[in-house]
């Protein structure tokens, strides 16, 4: 109603020509043709409620398929948010939260974090018993850390896990010096993304939701936890797969078997990325 308004504003004198007493105006005519428009009801479309423990809209609500309680659990988790994953309808971060206490999941919104904006987030990547789960050279197994016993018997660690595309926890992890103090881990399990209404760049490549159950599972030394929070996530998929969205299939699952039908990238560092993703199963697309 903005541009309507602009229409409407009065005409001053000398611009329309002489004024006529045969009838309106042109304009007058303009003006009272608007008029009409704006008294026109407006159709407010109301939006479904929304459970306040899953964030699914109430009819499809996916409460059932969380555990009754909040897991019991020593790791605190922190997820780094990219601000375009906030507008993205079928987010996995939101049913993670569902499933641990408050105090335990931790969402922090944002593309760079320094110690003045973010003083406690400052404080947890300063922390020794923190790690950050970002694959990459300098980065370790998190089952052989384990294993190997490195980590503090019994002490309460912290793991922080970027959430966004690959190119965007890319971006967000070189450029945010706080998240190179961590001592960084990465998966070495082989699983595959159950996350099936979603693109992934690799067939090991996970969601947030499930990059999180399993390193929970593996800090914890409790694979229960692996099943609970998958367990909502394979309900969304077969929800949406029900009322109509397809599988899709990992970019490597599509190169491989010639089903990939998009326009091959001209830059030769794409080409060579995605030639690897055929070449190599355990490349990771950094």
């Amino acid at each position: 109603m903005e541009h309507v308004a602009g229409l409407c504003s009065p005409v001053t004198a000398g611009e329309t020509g002489p004024e006529s007493s045969d009838g309106p105006s042109e304009d007058e005519g303009l003006v009272d043709a608007f008029g009409d428009l704006a008294a026109l009801p407006v159709e407010v479309e109301e939006r479904r409620p929304t459970c306040v423990r899953c964030c699914r809209p109430v009819k499809v609500c996916l409460c059932p398929f969380l555990p009754p309680r909040a897991l019991d659990v020593n790791t605190c988790l922190y997820v780094v948010q990219h601000p375009a994953e906030e507008s993205r309808v079928l987010r996995t971060v939101p049913l993670l939260a569902a499933c641990l206490p408050p105090a335990k999941c931790n969402i922090i919104v944002g593309r760079r974090f320094t110690e003045e904006k973010h003083p406690e987030l400052a404080a947890v990547c300063q922390d020794s018993r923190t790690l950050i789960l970002y694959p990459g050279p300098q980065s370790q197994s998190l089952e052989e850390v384990v294993r190997a016993g490195e980590l503090a018997a019994n002490a309460k660690h912290n793991i922080i896990i970027i959430d966004g595309t690959w190119s965007q926890a890319k971006n967000m992890f070189l450029k945010n010096s706080l998240f190179h103090l961590p001592r960084q881990v990465q998966l070495s399990r082989t699983l595959s993304s159950q996350y099936v209404i979603r693109t992934q760049p690799s067939n090991i490549c996970l969601s947030t939701l499930e990059c999180a159950a399993v390193a929970l599972s593996i800090l914890e030394e409790n694979e229960d936890i692996l099943e609970v929070l998958l367990r909502p996530l394979r309900a969304l998929c077969s929800f949406q797969l029900q009322h109509g969205a397809q599988v899709h299939h990992s970019k490597e699952h599509l190169l491989k078997n010639g089903m990939y039908d998009k326009p091959m990238p001209k830059n030769k560092r794409k080409i060579k990325r995605m030639e690897r993703l055929i070449t190599d199963h355990s490349a990771c697309p950094r």
